[in-house]
């Protein structure tokens, strides 16, 4: 009853002319490295939407979190800026054991928009997940590649937390669709550094192909001793989670046989992209954070909470059946029952660049 009376208390209490957004990225941990370009994206967003008046003539402020944290500790950060009244709104971009935790303490009370690729099945009332999942992701990329190469057998290496478990569960029934099988499967803690014990294991089993789902430093240092090791160049692997930053930090000596499965590219030629870029780079000059699909999809997810705004004149975060057209650097389209529906990307890393060599349509 006391924790009700402060809540109630505090949205009384919230000026009525600014909408604070918890901005949840991380700026420490295994994802640190995302921090920069998700704050540049998120900032960009930010000021174009107060430019056109804001959100509901709210005028909105950024409070940044560090989402880096353990799950446990960024929620309660979380629940106590909110009853303070110190945020209205989350977008996120972090790990999804840290959106669990976020949305078991404050689903349903705030709009919660999180951006990145998860592992799907996401139903806490007021939380919008608008990233790709496995089966719109990983699968057909997966496939083709598959197809391309005649690859049959995968070995999985991935964070020991609940999306790579979650995807590689998704990959392990779709694969065999395509002729493959899983041949080894690994999970490591956040940190892991030292891969040289996995990459012998990796070797006996002699796989066709080695699907990684580390995140941020972890498959940083995963790539570059894979790159040094004999398996590179003959043993494809392939990521949904390497985009342009981490690609740069793995290094061009490392890429040999590496791709890359996304719904965005900081190169994509298309006509939405193009002028994204034009304006990001006006406002960040040259030395501007990477543009990578980690930090797009923090743009995207604040012009989805304008949208949401539009959408919902009563208020009710809550609402699951809607449909929302996303301004962004790509075309897409969110469904509440069907999270989003854009087009995927297949790309190699040629260097420290990305190729796409394939196309996936929406709803494939």
């Amino acid at each position: 009853m006391a924790r009700a009376r402060r809540l109630e208390s505090s949205i009384a209490s919230r000026r009525p002319h600014l909408l604070s957004v918890g901005l949840f990225i991380p700026t420490s941990g295994a994802a640190g490295i995302w921090g920069a370009s998700c704050r540049a994206c998120a900032e960009i967003a930010a000021e174009e939407i107060n430019h056109a008046g804001g959100i509901n003539g709210r005028e909105i402020v950024l409070k940044i979190v560090d989402a880096g944290e353990c799950p446990q500790s960024v929620a309660e950060s979380a629940e106590e800026q909110f009853i303070e009244g110190e945020i209205d709104a989350i977008v996120g971009m972090h790990t999804s054991d840290v959106r669990e935790a976020l949305a078991q303490s404050l689903g349903g009370q705030l709009p919660y928009v999180y951006t990145p690729l998860y592992e799907g099945g996401e139903t806490t009332a007021g939380v919008f997940c608008i990233g790709e999942t496995p089966t719109m992701q990983l699968l057909p990329a997966a496939a083709g590649l598959s197809e391309r190469y005649n690859l049959k057998r995968w070995f999985l290496v991935g964070n020991d937390y609940v999306w790579p478990h979650a995807s590689h569960r998704v990959f392990k029934r779709g694969i065999t669709k395509y002729g493959g099988n899983v041949c080894g499967e690994r999970y490591l803690p956040f940190g892991t550094t030292k891969f040289d014990t996995l990459l012998e294991q990796i070797s006996e089993r002699k796989p066709d192909a080695v699907l990684v789902s580390l995140v941020g430093d972890d498959t940083i240092h995963f790539n570059r001793a894979f790159g040094q090791s004999d398996l590179s160049g003959r043993v494809v692997r392939l990521s949904c989670a390497i985009e342009e930053n981490v690609a740069l930090a793995i290094g061009a000596q490392n890429t040999d046989g590496l791709f890359a499965a996304s719904g965005y590219f900081g190169g994509l030629k298309t006509a939405s992209n193009s002028s994204f870029k034009e304006r990001y780079h006006s406002r960040f000059g040259s030395r501007a954070p990477q543009l990578n699909a980690i930090g797009q999809s923090l743009y995207e997810g604040m012009h989805f909470l304008k949208a949401l705004s539009k959408q919902s004149e009563t208020k009710d975060w809550r609402l699951r059946d809607l449909i929302l057209e996303i301004e962004g650097a790509r075309d897409s389209i969110f469904s509440g029952r069907g999270g989003s529906c854009s087009t995927m990307f297949l790309a190699e890393a040629v260097g420290h660049e990305f190729q796409v060599i394939d196309t996936y349509p929406a709803g494939r």
